[in-house]
């Protein structure tokens, strides 16, 4: 592993709650929280920023992958003993509304930093949780995963989760299980569509190691280019979207990395990407 700036642990560095760890072109950033199963914080919020930000600024980094330390949970969503309800005798309202934009900026951050994101799933990943998982771009999950929004049942609404949700699933399936609050298997989020793949949990790491060796393998530059269009049709017109994509492409094949990739496969030799 490379070693990174900050407080180092075994070839890792820990930003708060989590651990970010480098290994070839792959950023591990683990939460680090097993006692409460891997619960979000204000501080693990932080500490998610904070290690986006790293791979963000690592040129050597292609892939991101996020998960939870242990084999209970992924995230189980907020802590509610460090971050409270909102209610004046905690932090403050107007504190703690304040505050819960730090999710917002975290899901923000996922969606632009450039590189491909997957989510390693074992265990829960519920409310916030579930929309961490969600906001990454893709979900490998192991057969006892379980995914839910159990707001509702406490009185409260999945808010801040609702955009991933409804990037990731139909918008009225998004609704069922945000108003219902009920959990979801692995094999049922399989064919819903949230979650890209699902193996045996002994299988977990290795099926995350060979996508994220497979992303790391494509161009840098087409794969932030192609990521970022993806997510921008998505919320265009049709024919804003065609015009959009168009455009794209041809500034695309005017690339290096393109020029590179079609000769290299002419040539019956694997490309070598520069980025450019």
């Amino acid at each position: 592993m490379r070693p990174v700036d900050g407080e180092s642990t075994g070839g890792a560095v820990r930003h708060g709650d989590v651990v970010y760890a480098v290994d070839g072109p792959v950023a591990r950033l683990t939460i680090d929280r097993p006692e409460r199963r891997n619960a979000m914080s204000y501080g693990v919020m932080a500490g998610l920023r904070e290690s986006v930000a790293a791979a963000r600024s690592d040129d050597a980094v292609r892939v991101v992958v996020l998960t939870g330390a242990g084999d209970q949970a992924f995230c189980a969503g907020a802590d509610l003993s460090s971050i409270g309800d909102g209610s004046p005798g905690g932090a403050g309202a107007a504190a703690a509304h304040e505050g819960r934009g730090l999710l917002a900026a975290l899901f923000r951050d996922l969606w632009s930093l450039g590189k491909p994101t997957v989510a390693r799933v074992r265990g829960y990943a519920l409310a916030g949780g579930f929309g961490l998982a969600l906001a990454c771009d893709f979900v490998v999950a192991a057969d006892d995963a379980r995914f839910g929004t159990p707001e509702v049942k406490v009185g409260l609404w999945p808010y801040m989760i609702t955009v991933p949700l409804l990037r990731s699933m139909p918008p009225k399936k998004a609704l069922e299980l945000m108003s219902t609050g009920r959990r979801v298997d692995a094999a049922e989020a399989e064919r819903i569509g949230f979650v890209t793949r699902v193996v045996p949990a002994g299988e977990l790491d290795a099926a995350v190691d060979e996508l994220a060796a497979t992303l790391a393998a494509t161009s840098p530059l087409v794969s932030r280019w192609g990521r970022q269009s993806f997510y921008r049709a998505l919320e265009m017109r049709a024919d804003e979207a065609l015009d959009y994509l168009q455009a794209m492409l041809s500034v695309t094949t005017l690339s290096e990395d393109s020029a590179e990739g079609i000769t290299a496969f002419l040539e019956k030799r694997s490309p070598e990407w520069r980025g450019r």
